[in-house]
């Protein structure tokens, strides 16, 4: 399948990093869980830059001409608040000339213990005719990410969309699959879980990423 791509299925250093994210020892540490992350993303820039379009530009050294292929696209960065931000951070380490967006979504939970994804608050700028790049640590149920697409959406057309996530339940990535637009979207997965409890937590997942990134919650 040429838009899903599984970094953590080939063997790299990438997985040192999700194995870190994941470990509870290496947890304790909040700023490496948080420093973890942006890796992740740097990789995942990396691997989204090949996918991107080019031109050729002189570029004077003090020696002479040199030709060298530059990117063309500035991509605007979007992110899910709060957990998200490193991940995203990572991404804009290597996409530094970016546009960003910020979605704040959250799980309202009633008395039964049944929950739904609400939004209340978009900051975005213009998505006609760009690439967006869209990331959040983690995929549980995916309505979350669903819905944060769908918000910005109200923002423009992207002339193509890029999802990124860590680590994703199977659940998860094949509810997002289902839902975004297949021909103009490609996936960046870290890391398949197959298990999603009835508490909609990935197992063996990593926990909860924003706690894990900046402490818990109330």
């Amino acid at each position: 399948m040429n838009n899903l791509h599984i970094l953590g299925n080939t063997n790299s250093l990438f997985n040192e990093f999700i194995a870190e994210v994941r470990s509870t020892k290496v947890q304790a540490d909040s700023m490496r869980f948080r420093r973890n992350l942006e890796r992740i993303g740097e990789i995942f820039a990396y691997e989204i830059s090949k996918k991107m379009s080019y031109a050729e530009e002189e570029v004077t050294t003090p020696l002479g001409i040199a030709t060298i292929s530059r990117i063309t696209e500035k991509p605007v960065l979007a992110t899910i608040l709060r957990a998200g931000l490193p991940l995203h951070q990572g991404l804009l380490n290597y996409f530094d000339r970016a546009e960003n967006a910020f979605i704040s979504a959250f799980r309202k939970y009633y008395r039964d213990g049944s929950f739904e994804i609400q939004v209340d608050y978009l900051s975005s700028p213009d998505l006609d005719g760009k690439t967006l790049i869209l990331c959040d640590p983690m995929l549980a149920t995916g309505q979350s990410l669903v819905l944060a697409y769908e918000e910005l959406m109200s923002k423009g057309d992207p002339l193509h969309t890029h999802i990124v996530s860590a680590i994703v339940s199977r659940q998860g990535l094949d509810y997002v699959m289902s839902k975004l637009p297949f021909d103009n979207c490609t996936f960046w997965i870290g890391a398949v879980d197959e298990e999603l409890t009835a508490q909609s937590y990935i197992v063996p997942g990593l926990g909860d990423a924003g706690d894990l990134a900046y402490g818990i919650k109330e």
